[in-house]
């Protein structure tokens, strides 16, 4: 039997409003609701940045990158906030990025300050962690559906027209205390990780600005490789936190030519630079290969040949800090290039950067893989509690 009826399944049973997964003491269908007719809705603005007076106050200004984060980067005066649109929003209130790299991303505002027009403080009589829960289950169709090709911004007329379900009171806050249990643990399992992070930085810090360190010229270390992809190894791209990563597997998808015999190859423990701009490395990120096969990589990218294994360890760690990254990379910019990233894969080797002697290098790389091991170990333990609570938000929600 089929039907068109989008409330009836193909054996002809009503399809009901309940999810697949429920506390046995709960019972009933959940209620359809338009979130205009169930919220309250306000965005901000921001100062002219041109009047030093409006900032360095004591109202901490948030931006859609901090819409979950314990403090603000920027601060404004109470001249400031009177004399633009920025508006309050309380600790505990809802926040949904409208723009840019941020949109669609909700948090629960843990602290009182200002917002700006990139950020809809959203306000209800719901259980806000069910429906930040219930958001972030469905923000992936909403903005395929708003956002087409990853391009434009979300509105507040956007979000007012969506419909969502909520149950009876009781229920919600029974399944926001489980949410709030897993996000609590996986909030504690981010600052071990950032722990183990934080010691890698120092321990790498220390051994660079060793009395023995010995400035270097890069291409006395790497060379080079200048092999193309014609057996067509898989494609592999470079990223912040991950490295060198597989495109489908990290990205969900291929962004190669469909023709990549001319891609560069690159060996385990190879040194690989992309130009490529992101965040806190605006003039692009140098890793270590650590797959074990050979890959290809965008023939954009710079393959390295390490003069050893110690040595490609090394600097790995020694660009993991963008604050070096940067100072090395930005030496190396063509003069007169503007807006973009103008170093040749030979010139990246033409920089010095501090090399500590052979002992405290061996020292360093047999330290700084056990705490890598024992971070590999906690990162997968965080990877297994976001599965989980991907799997509950899938369930427990509709």
């Amino acid at each position: 039997m089929t039907t068109n009826n989008k409330n009836i399944d193909k054996q002809g049973k009503k399809l009901l409003n309940v999810p697949n997964l429920r506390f046995p003491e709960f019972e009933g269908e959940w209620e359809k609701m338009k979130l205009k007719d169930v919220c309250s809705f306000f965005s901000g603005g921001t100062p002219s940045s041109t009047n030093k007076s409006y900032y360095d106050g004591d109202i901490p200004f948030i931006r859609s990158g901090e819409i979950g984060a314990g403090s603000t980067e920027l601060f404004l005066s109470e001249l400031g906030l009177n004399n633009s649109s920025a508006k309050i929003v309380e600790v505990g209130d809802l926040l949904l990025a409208l723009y840019g790299a941020t949109s669609g991303q909700i948090a629960i505002s843990k602290i009182k300050g200002a917002i700006n027009q990139a950020i809809l403080c959203i306000r209800s009589s719901h259980n806000n962690v069910f429906f930040k829960s219930t958001w972030e289950k469905r923000v992936g169709k909403i903005l395929q559906a708003f956002l087409q090709g990853g391009q434009g911004n979300l509105s507040a007329e956007i979000v007012k027209s969506l419909t969502f379900y909520f149950p009876k009171m009781q229920e919600q806050n029974k399944i926001a205390y489980l949410i709030s249990l897993i996000e609590e643990r996986i909030a504690t399992q981010n600052r071990i990780i950032e722990k183990y992070e934080s010691l890698i930085k120092g321990i790498t810090q220390k051994v660079y600005k060793h009395p023995s360190a010995k400035k270097v010229l890069l291409k006395e270390l790497l060379s080079e490789r200048k092999e193309k992809n014609k057996n067509l190894f898989p494609v592999y791209s470079v990223s912040v936190s991950e490295g060198v990563v597989n495109q489908i597997e990290y990205l969900g998808r291929s962004f190669s030519a469909a023709d990549t015999s001319n891609y560069n190859v690159a060996h385990w423990g190879d040194v690989i630079y992309t130009k490529s701009p992101t965040g806190e490395f605006p003039f692009g990120i140098i890793k270590r290969s650590d797959i074990e096969t050979e890959v290809a990589v965008s023939p954009l990218y710079g393959v390295y040949k390490p003069v050893s294994i110690n040595v490609a360890i090394y600097l790995h760690y020694y660009f993991y800090s963008p604050i070096n990254a940067k100072n090395y990379l930005h030496k190396l910019i063509q003069k007169g290039a503007k807006n973009t990233i103008n170093i040749t894969n030979q010139r990246f080797l033409e920089n010095y950067i501090p090399v500590p002697n052979g002992e405290i290098l061996s020292t360093f790389v047999k330290l700084i893989g056990d705490i890598a091991a024992k971070l590999k170990i906690e990162q997968s333990i965080l990877d297994k509690l976001q599965k989980q609570k991907k799997y509950l938000l899938m369930q427990m929600f509709i």
